[in-house]
Order: structure tokens, then sequence, then C-alpha cells
């Protein structure tokens, strides 16, 4: 399984079926804020929709297509990180992310996101990682700047998020070694 350590409180974890419960209880107390970016946040009504999540995820891990891990911080689950699929072709792949409320302003996603970096350059062997973010989502937006990545445009009426489209931000970046 997937397990990458960030520091003395902090790692990545893969998903698994025995975390439902807590990942479904860390979505639902953060169901509000989630919900301004996030479309799937209406389908997760319990932990039987977040138990169906990870399993979907665990048969994207194991047709090596990327991965979603849990970030857990002191123990407890704050959030997720992943890869939403790997182009092989082309060497490239992008990041999703999300953060409990609970959890935010302590640069956890920041570290999460590096770390997903270093994994995918490093161990993978990728040329490319793009982060998509939606114009107003500020908290989303400063993780691909503070890492780094290039901004490269701007995707007009990219996502449908309950009844409005969104334009979303692509930022990249590029394995130079």
């Amino acid at each position: 399984m997937f397990t990458y350590t960030i520091n003395q409180e902090t790692e990545l974890r893969l998903l698994e079926v025995r975390h439902a419960e807590e990942l479904f209880q860390l979505t639902d107390s953060s169901r509000e804020s989630l919900r301004k970016w996030l479309p799937w946040i209406d389908y997760t009504k319990t932990a039987e929709d977040s138990k169906g999540f990870i399993e979907g995820t665990l048969k994207q891990f194991s047709s090596n297509d990327g991965f979603q891990a849990g970030i857990w911080y002191k123990g407890e689950l704050a959030g997720v990180v992943g890869l939403h699929k790997i182009d092989w072709s082309n060497r490239s792949t992008s990041i999703g992310y999300w953060l409990g409320d609970a959890f935010q302003g302590k640069g956890l996603m920041t570290q999460a996101c590096q770390a997903v970096i270093d994994y995918c350059f490093h161990e993978l062997k990728l040329k490319r990682i793009e982060i998509r973010a939606a114009t107003g989502n500020d908290k989303s937006l400063a993780i691909p700047t503070r890492l780094g990545f290039k901004k490269e445009g701007c995707l007009e009426k990219s996502e449908l998020l309950y009844g409005e489209y969104v334009d979303h931000i692509v930022f990249g970046l590029i394995n130079e070694s």
C-alpha cells in the first residue's frame, strides 16, 4: 500500500475501505464549505457513499492509474490528495485535493501536494503535473502558486457546479531533471 511520510505529524496513506466512516464524517463536517467547489458533495450522503469512492480509488491504484491518499495529521484524517489519472503515454498527470475545515491554515495541503509532486517526479518519473482550480477558490489557487507552478491560462466555463459554470485557472509544473 502507498504511504508517504511528510513529517512527524503528517503522512499520506492510501485510503482503505475501513476508512469510509471517518472519510464520511470529515466530508459531512465540512459539507458547506466543500460544496461551493466540489460537485460530488451532494452525492455523498452516507458512509456507504464514501466506501464506494474508496473502492473506486483502490481500483485506480491497482490499475496503475494514480491514487487517492488520505492526509493524516496527528492520527486524524484531515483531507484527501491524489491524482485524477496518469497519462502514461505523455508522462503527465493532474493533482486534486481537499481539506476538512478544522485542518485548514496549517500548511497541510501545501506539504501534501509537495509530497505528491516529489513522488510523481522521482518515483513515477513523470514529466508534467497540472493543477486546475476554479476562479474565486482562493485557497486552492494559492497552492500551485506556492509550489512554483506556472499559471498557463484560463479555461472559461470549464465546470458546471450546481447550476453555474465556473472558469478554471490551469497551472503546470515540468520535471526538468
